[in-house]
C-alpha cells in the first residue's frame, strides 16, 4: 500500500491511504491478465515485458540437403526467413464507484461512523480482485475473438488474425452451423486430418475448443452422440463420465477449453506457436484504487488500471482453423 499525501489550498495536508502502484500493483495486473483460462492453464506462450514490439522470426526451408561435393555449394532458395510483430495494445480501465453504495452491504463498521468514512482495507482488496477478475475475462475474450480498431478497448485475437491469413489450413466444415453432440467428431477428425503432418505427433500440439464445443463433446463421450459412440458412452457411465476434472483428448490430441473463442470456430496448433504478449512487468505499470473524498469532497473511489495485452502465432501454415458456416 502506498501513502499519498497532497496539499489542500488553505496548507494543510490531505493524507489518502489507498492508492496502489508500483511492486504490489504489477501483482494484481499479473494476476488480471494471466488468470484467464487459457493463460492461466499454460495453453498458449506468454511472452511478458514486451514494451512496444517483438519480432516473431519464422524460417523455413527447402531442399537443403544435396549430393556431396569437393566445394561449398549454397543451395539456392534453400532458406526463407521472414518475420511476424506482436505489438501489445495499451488498454485502460477508469471507474468510478460511490462508498455510499457499499455502507450497508459492505463491513460498514469497518468504513467508520462518521459521515466522513474511509474506504476498508478488506473491500479495497476485494474491489481490486473483482476488477482484476473482470479484466482477465475481457482479456480470454479478446486473445481469441478480439478484433481492433482502435478505440474499443481489444486486440486482434487468434481468430481475427487466422482468418485473415491465406497460409492457416482451413478445416471442412461439413456446412454446419452449430456445434452439437452429433456433429462434434466429425467436425474434430477434419481438424485433425487438416493439422500438416510435421505438426502432427508434436507433444504440444492441441486442440483449442470454445465452451459451446466442449460440451457438445462431452456430452458426445457419454454416449448422446453419432459415430458409433455407444448409448453408454465412457466406460459405460453414461452422462456420469465426466466430472469436470478430466483431461480431454481427441484420438491422444490434447484439448483445451477456450472460454473466450467464438462460438463458430476451432483452432489446433503448437502452444509454441501461439503467443500472447504484455508488458505487465515493466516499469511504468501501475494500477491505483484512489478515494478521491479529499481531494474533491465527493464520496467516491477511483479504480485505474494500464496495461498491454496482444497476440500474435509465428507460423500459419502449422495452424488450422475450423469455421462454421
Amino acid at each position: 500500500m502506498k501513502k499519498t499525501n497532497l496539499y489542500a489550498g488553505n496548507g494543510s495536508v490531505n493524507t489518502i491511504t489507498s492508492t496502489y502502484a508500483g511492486e504490489f500493483a504489477g501483482k494484481y495486473i499479473a494476476a488480471a491478465l494471466l488468470s484467464g483460462k487459457t493463460l492461466n492453464d499454460g495453453a498458449v506462450t506468454i511472452k511478458p515485458n514486451v514494451k512496444y514490439k517483438e519480432v516473431i522470426k519464422k524460417i523455413a526451408s527447402t531442399g537443403i540437403v544435396a549430393n556431396a561435393s569437393c566445394d561449398f555449394t549454397e543451395t539456392a532458395d534453400a532458406l526463407t526467413l521472414t518475420e511476424r510483430i506482436l505489438e501489445p495494445t495499451e488498454l485502460q480501465v477508469n471507474l468510478v464507484l460511490c462508498k455510499a453504495d457499499f455502507r450497508k452491504d459492505w463491513e460498514a463498521v469497518q468504513m467508520g461512523y462518521s459521515a466522513y468514512d474511509s474506504l476498508p482495507p478488506a473491500f479495497s482488496d476485494f474491489l481490486i480482485g473483482h476488477v482484476a477478475s473482470k479484466v482477465a475475462e475481457k482479456t480470454e475474450q479478446d486473445l481469441w475473438a478480439g478484433a481492433y480498431d482502435g478505440t474499443n478497448g481489444q486486440f486482434d485475437g487468434f481468430t481475427t488474425l487466422m482468418a485473415a491469413d491465406g497460409d492457416v489450413n482451413d478445416a471442412a466444415n461439413n456446412s454446419e452451423t452449430s456445434f452439437t453432440s452429433t456433429n462434434i467428431i466429425a467436425l474434430l477428425g477434419n481438424v485433425v486430418d487438416s493439422i500438416p503432418s510435421a505438426v502432427y505427433g508434436k507433444e504440444d500440439l492441441t486442440i483449442y475448443l470454445p465452451t459451446i464445443a466442449l460440451q457438445a463433446y462431452v456430452r458426445a463421450l457419454g454416449g448422446f452422440g453419432a459415430q458409433g459412440l455407444g448409448a453408454a458412452g465412457t466406460n459405460d457411465q453414461g452422462s456420469q463420465w465426466y466430472n469436470m476434472g478430466n483431461a480431454l483428448a481427441f484420438e491422444g490430441i490434447k484439448i483445451q477449453h477456450a472460454p473466450g473463442m467464438p462460438a463458430d470456430h476451432i483452432v489446433a496448433g503448437e502452444a509454441s506457436n501461439l503467443f500472447f504478449g504484455t508488458s505487465l512487468m515493466s516499469d511504468h505499470t501501475e494500477v491505483k484504487l484512489v478515494d478521491t473524498s479529499e481531494i474533491l469532497g465527493d464520496q467516491n473511489v477511483r479504480v485505474i488500471m494500464r496495461y498491454t495485452a496482444g497476440v500474435q502465432y509465428g507460423i500459419g501454415s502449422d495452424l488450422v482453423l475450423l469455421t462454421l458456416d
